[in-house]
């Protein structure tokens, strides 16, 4: 025990100075010119009121309005995503398992479609009351619903049968693809062009009133997430044996499944759809700190903010003849190699 401990406050202390070494080269540097570090902590120096405040107007309004909220947006989402795949993957017992099985990706999808398309027209009162947050709101909305019906739909006679939740998802996917398939037929150019910019994701558009929004939802369920990292260690030898230890199944499906709900509906409404974070992050932890869920789900949270702050400094310096690349197309150009190459690992070592 003492051993484990030691690795698990080495492991996280080093993950924590990943996270604050990328960080700052994500407030240094963009499409804009380049930020001296030295300028970078003037700034934060002089919001917390300890001098650095003859800067020029443009450093500060670079820094604070633009680039830090990108930061703590790729902090809270990274997180979000990569712990909630690392629940998922031991409540399935299944390491491919990611928050698209529970119907929160395609839902969210599904919310921001329809409020795109018919924010000028029969959603427009909405898009009046809600403004900005009209997009994010409806993305979340369309999360919670499609993985309620999935957990409702999933359940006999009081208990949730995970095979049975696999399927109904999967038909519900599907049947979110025919809602967004339609509603895209029905789309004018404009609103196509924003549906796919949102659909590839980016944190373009962050500002701090959308963090705090996406905070209150993300920070609680990181915090309550990890309260179940015992019951998920027990989950790992199977169901039987999760129950003969005294392990409150159904209790710890529901939980799980509504906490990764709920802060990955979240990240999505606030950055659009974000593929392989949930489900490398998991897999590279696993590989070199094991199984263990008391590590695993913190340690995942670090490395997703990390591979999401790493992606989007390469999105916004990436160039390709654009002033910034979709944040969903590097991850994906990223995570799939590495997840084709885990995968590849597992098949030689007779895992699959």
């Amino acid at each position: 025990m003492e051993a484990f401990g030691r690795k698990r406050i080495i492991t996280l202390i080093a993950l924590l100075a990943l996270v604050g070494a990328l960080s700052f080269c994500s407030a240094s540097f963009g499409t804009y010119a380049a930020v001296r570090a030295p300028e970078v902590l003037q700034v934060l120096a002089a919001r917390i009121g300890l001098g650095g405040g003859n800067l020029e107007a443009t450093v500060q309004t670079t820094v604070m309005d633009l680039r830090l909220p990108r930061v703590a947006l790729a902090i809270l989402a990274g997180a979000a995503l990569a712990m909630a795949g690392a629940a998922l993957q031991g409540l399935f017992r299944n390491p491919l398992a990611d928050p698209a099985l529970i119907g929160v990706s395609s839902g969210a999808s599904l919310g921001a479609v329809f409020m795109i398309v018919l924010g000028g027209g029969a959603l427009g009162g909405v898009v009046q009351a809600l403004g900005a947050f009209a997009l994010p709101v409806a993305a979340m909305a369309g999360a919670m619903l499609v993985t309620f019906l999935i957990y409702r739909l999933s359940k006999v006679e009081g208990r949730t049968h995970i095979a049975l939740m696999l399927l109904t998802g999967l038909a519900l996917n599907a049947l979110a693809g025919a809602g967004i398939g339609t509603m895209i037929s029905r789309s004018s150019d404009d609103q196509l062009r924003t549906w796919t910019y949102w659909s590839l994701g980016s944190l373009g558009k962050a500002d701090w009133r959308q963090i705090g929004v996406a905070a209150l939802f993300i920070i609680p369920c990181l915090i309550a997430l990890p309260w179940f990292a015992r019951s998920l260690n027990a989950l790992l030898l199977g169901e039987a044996e999760a129950h003969h230890l005294g392990v409150p199944i159904q209790h710890v499906k529901r939980w799980v499944i509504l906490l990764s709900a709920a802060m990955v509906g979240a990240a999505v409404a606030a950055c659009g759809t974000i593929g392989f974070v949930g489900l490398v992050a998991p897999h590279l932890v696993r590989l070199v700190c094991g199984p263990d869920h008391r590590l695993l789900l913190p340690a995942s949270a670090l490395l997703g903010s990390s591979l999401l702050l790493a992606a989007d400094l390469a999105a916004r310096n990436g160039g390709m003849g654009v002033d910034e690349l979709p944040i969903g197309v590097v991850t994906a150009l990223v995570g799939a190699p590495v997840f084709l190459a885990l995968l590849l690992r597992a098949r030689r070592k007779g895992e699959f």
